[in-house]
């Protein structure tokens, strides 16, 4: 029994040091980029490791353990931090900050939770960070494990890395992509970046607290759309490649072209641009907060910040001018912990939908019937006029099922899409799908703006951000389309130094504004500018 357990221990070591020196190879030699990622990636000669070799036998005996320990703590994390950029690249197109992007396990439970439900969601992230956190252990221990296998064999050790260390340096000065850094590099740039994250931090509370418009008088405030209703609708991850993309592109703009016409004939004029977004791939509140208040909010701290001020918005204009404010959150299951920034007067979340059909993306509860029942219980009821946003999800990700559109007077409490079935998208085909779902909610909005606009009515159809990489391909790109549409004539004429392009679908060529633009050139417009 003691040599069986003496053998078990001895197993449990070498499974700890082969998962911790594993780790630490990807620490030293893994790319950050996605695309640089190959097999050969680990077929270098990473510096690290030989520096700390050297090190390790020079020290006194007394040292080595606590410095290994340090060594190997260092390149756990490091490898941890890749794997989260290498992911965040591949889905988002933008690399992990440590200055904020731990706050974003909330919104990665968020985003489970209308897949698996909320306790599998909140375990799923468990796991993944005590895995993580045991990673780290292992390729610390494997770092004292394998100090202690180097002092016992210090003249051979030391022959090595030697020898390492001049095959790495003249690999470096002929130019050979042998010679790795890629820890030591990667631990560097992460260390500016935070040191860059918090100044702009700084800057941005500078930006949030210069509002020009902040005490604006109501009676200054939006006076050309005095008695208009003014429905600013969110389409998700509705992002330029969805006009753009040679297999995307002829189906969304032959949808918006149909659009376009059926409008028209009803008497509706549109103009379209496109305002470039603060995010990519998800992080939809970020867009929402730039365009609300003018300021630009790129990350998850920004944001927080921000959600802890008075700063004006939109939202606060309206409310301040005599319109009712209207939020419809459809996405949001539980409460909201920025619902007092916005301070709706009426605030609709998915239990105040009183959805009972069956369930889609982010929640489930199609854009059809979101907008069914804000006509109902605001426009239908309320004579005075109405500012709402409206956040339309069936274009989320996964774009696994597509809503069917049934009669609007038929859908009830949405139970009669039980007997609809959904479009299914077939296996690996997110791209079709994701056309599919574009489609569905633009026609959505067309048939609703036909249905329920009137002379007194404005519309902001809008984007939020470029879906993920897997239908964008990557890149930097992260323009989204926006479109006013209205029968109003002053409107559109209001609006005509904004050079937009007529119709619903901007052209590659139409005009570009950053989004944090837009709510001061919104109230200057239709307003008087501050004095």
């Amino acid at each position: 029994m003691p040599s069986e357990l003496k053998r078990g221990r001895t197993l449990a070591a070498g499974i700890v040091t082969v998962l911790g020196l594993g780790v630490a190879l990807f620490a030293v030699l893994a790319p950050v980029d996605p695309a640089a990622l190959s097999v050969w990636s680990f077929f270098r000669i990473p510096v690290e490791p030989v520096v700390v070799v050297v090190v390790l036998l020079l020290l006194p005996v007394r040292a080595v353990r606590p410095v290994a320990a340090g060594f190997g703590f260092t390149l756990g994390v490091v490898a941890f931090v890749k794997a989260l950029d290498l992911g965040l690249f591949t889905a988002l197109g933008r690399s992990f900050h440590l200055a904020y992007d731990w706050q974003s396990l909330t919104p990665v439970i968020d985003l489970l939770t209308p897949q698996v439900g909320r306790p599998l969601a909140i375990a799923t992230v468990i796991a993944v960070v005590l895995a993580a956190a045991a990673l780290v252990v292992c390729c610390t221990i494997a770092a004292v494990r394998v100090s202690g296998f180097v002092r016992a064999r210090r003249t051979p050790a030391m022959r090595t890395a030697l020898a390492l260390a001049v095959v790495w340096v003249v690999a470096l000065v002929a130019g050979l992509p042998v010679a790795a850094s890629s820890a030591a590099g990667f631990a560097y740039d992460q260390a500016r970046e935070i040191a860059a994250d918090l100044r702009d931090r700084a800057q941005f509370e500078r930006a949030v607290a210069d509002d020009q418009f902040a005490d604006v008088p109501a009676d200054e405030l939006l006076t050309a759309l005095r008695g208009k209703n003014v429905v600013l609708m969110f389409v998700e991850s509705y992002g330029r490649v969805a006009l753009q993309d040679r297999e995307i592109g002829p189906q969304v703009r032959a949808t918006l072209a149909e659009g376009t016409a059926r409008l028209r004939s009803a008497g509706f004029g549109a103009r379209s641009a496109f305002l470039t977004s603060p995010t990519v791939g998800g992080g939809s509140w970020l867009a929402h907060a730039t365009l609300q208040t003018g300021v630009w909010v790129d990350n998850h701290l920004k944001h927080a910040d921000l959600m802890d001020t008075d700063r004006f918005h939109l939202t606060a204009a309206f409310d301040r001018a005599g319109w009712r404010t209207v939020g419809v959150v459809p996405a949001n299951t539980g409460p909201w912990p920025h619902r007092g920034f916005y301070d709706f007067d009426a605030y609709y979340d998915a239990e105040a939908l009183g959805y009972r059909g069956p369930r889609y993306a982010m929640g489930g509860i199609p854009d059809q019937y979101t907008l069914e029942v804000f006509a109902r219980r605001e426009l239908a009821r309320h004579g005075g006029p109405i500012m709402a946003e409206i956040d339309l999800i069936s274009s989320h990700w996964p774009w696994d099922k597509v809503p069917r559109m049934v009669p609007w007077d038929e859908l009830g409490d949405g139970s009669i899409l039980r007997r609809t079935p959904a479009t299914v998208s077939p296996p690996g085909g997110s791209r079709a799908g994701y056309a599919d779902t574009i489609r569905y909610t633009l026609r959505t909005i067309t048939s609703f703006i036909e249905r329920y606009g009137d002379d007194k009515t404005v519309f902001i159809v809008v984007g939020d951000h470029q879906p993920a990489s897997m239908i964008t391909g990557g890149g930097p790109e992260r323009d989204v389309p926006i479109t006013v549409v209205t029968r109003d004539r002053d409107v559109l004429d209001r609006i005509a130094a904004w050079r937009w392009e007529p119709g619903m679908a901007p052209s590659p060529r139409a005009q570009v504004w950053r989004m944090d633009t837009f709510r001061d050139r919104f109230l200057t417009t239709f307003g008087r500018p501050p004095s």
